[in-house]
């Protein structure tokens, strides 16, 4: 197995990684709202502007190091909408030439009336293997949009949603932890649809009451089998990266989904505004390593391997 780099060597002893969740944006030839335009002052991680610049492979690979990388998933990073075909044929331009990413995650609106067309446009390219699409949600538990336009309960959504299976792509699921239920059930309605649950399902109240709601919410996505969950964005606005805080949260998905359905994530750049790589790897493998090599080896790479359908030879 290689590094991504091609030239740092990898140890036979160490466990390999494929980080199943990042991001790449040149800002000079595609637009990214949400990093040129109007800031967003109620971004997840707070004050965001440190990365509101160009984010490129040579970038990546420095914050990567020596880490053992030997492939990536770059998930769809909020290209201007009218760009996200244009999105996934840089990708390509970027993996001829650098090797990585080795699968895609693109973008595409479920309720629009070229869903289909988009999804098709997407499927067309070799290295695209799903789609992230967010659908409506509220902003707090309280708050109620169910049935609205735009959500997973919406007709028109759902129907977009079932072209996924056709088109042989699963869905990365990105929604507040309270919608994880309302995800259940679209998990249930499309059993051969596989979906990755992005950023451990946004633990974000670390209150043991809030603790307690999220471990429920994620049991009950759990119960579907076609749902996986991605271990990563454990940041907080105001607070620093602390191992202690994330600890039980790594160790509870893992007990709620079991090791064959849990993937190493970073989540960079984004997770960099609280966390070094380094540090983030070596974070891990010490949550995990009370696991065992077997299940390190699902949760580090042989997961993603499977799941994104990644071919290394």
């Amino acid at each position: 197995m290689n590094h991504i780099d091609k030239t740092t060597p990898i140890d036979d002893n160490v466990i390999p990684i494929v980080d199943a969740h990042h991001h790449l944006w040149n800002l000079s030839s595609g637009r990214y709202p949400w990093l040129q335009d109007a800031y967003n002052d109620d971004f997840f991680l707070g004050d965001y502007r440190a990365i509101c610049r160009d984010f490129l492979p040579q970038h990546f690979l420095e914050n990567v190091g020596t880490q053992p990388v030997i492939a990536t998933v770059h998930v769809e990073a909020e290209r201007a909408r009218d760009e996200q075909v244009a999105e996934t044929r840089w990708l390509h331009e970027v993996h001829a030439k650098h090797m990585f990413p080795n699968a895609v995650v693109a973008h595409a609106w479920f309720d629009r009336p070229d869903t289909e067309e988009i999804l098709a446009r997407h499927a067309a390219f070799s290295l695209v293997r799903g789609i992230r699409s967010k659908p409506v949600t509220s902003h707090r538990p309280s708050d109620s949009v169910k049935g609205v336009s735009g959500t997973m309960q919406d007709p028109a959504w759902l129907r977009g949603f079932s072209l996924l299976e056709r088109f042989g792509l699963s869905w990365d699921l990105r929604v507040p932890p309270w919608h994880l239920p309302d995800a259940a059930e679209v998990a249930r309605q499309f059993p051969k649809t596989m979906i990755a649950l992005n950023h451990t399902g946004f633990p974000w109240d670390r209150s043991p009451e809030g603790l307690a709601h999220w471990r429920g919410w994620m049991e009950q996505l759990a119960k579907q089998p076609n749902v996986f969950v991605k271990l990563s964005e454990f940041g907080l606005p105001d607070a620093p990266w602390r191992y202690e805080d994330n600890r039980q949260i790594v160790l509870d998905a893992v007990s709620i989904f079991g090791a064959d359905r849990c993937m190493f994530a970073s989540n960079f750049p984004v997770a960099g505004l609280r966390v070094r790589y380094d540090v983030l790897v070596a974070s891990m493998r010490a949550m995990l390593e009370p696991l065992g090599r077997d299940a390190q080896e699902k949760i580090f790479f042989r997961n993603a391997l499977r799941f994104y359908r990644i071919d290394l030879r």
